[in-house]
């Protein structure tokens, strides 16, 4: 993995020059920074090595787990309509803090600057909004879980 304070000198000079995408590898490793075309957070992926095996293992983990995640009596299906994709890797958190109140639940109706959870990344708590209207259908992750880049979080009716 790559180091910390490597990895925030590069976000600063992603933000400092207004950059959307840094893309750099070596023989050791690939980094790729995202940033949303609004000036959105930055997101981070680091692409799996050729040379360690078992690499690809946690990041394939927490994608196999994420669609038993819609729990309820229903066996586990692929959204099939609107959804609410993660921008970015990180823990999905459906509350600001343990003891508040879900920031929405099955059947809330959402409108594009509503808030409907958040993704911690790198110690950042990410507030990610719906960006677009409708009712929640179904919350497809955990409270907790690890989540990857353009992940369905929820689906929308």
């Amino acid at each position: 993995m790559i180091d910390l304070k490597k990895l925030e000198k590069l976000i600063a000079l992603m933000v400092d020059n207004d950059l959307n995408l840094i893309d750099l590898a070596d023989e050791k490793e690939q980094v790729t920074l995202k940033r949303g075309a609004e000036g959105g957070p930055v997101q981070y992926v680091q692409a799996p090595q050729a040379s360690a095996p078992s690499a690809p293992a946690p990041a394939t983990a927490p994608a196999a787990a994420a669609p038993a995640a819609g729990g309820g009596d229903e066996p586990a299906a692929a959204p099939t309509g609107k959804t609410i994709d993660s921008p970015m890797v990180g823990t999905f958190y459906t509350a600001s803090s343990p003891d508040s109140a879900d920031f929405v639940k099955v059947g809330d109706k959402v409108t594009a600057d509503t808030v409907v959870c958040i993704v911690e990344a790198m110690k950042v708590f990410n507030e990610i909004k719906a960006e677009q209207a409708g009712t929640v259908k179904r919350v497809l992750v955990n409270n907790g879980d690890a989540v990857e880049f353009g992940q369905p979080l929820f689906e929308l009716g």
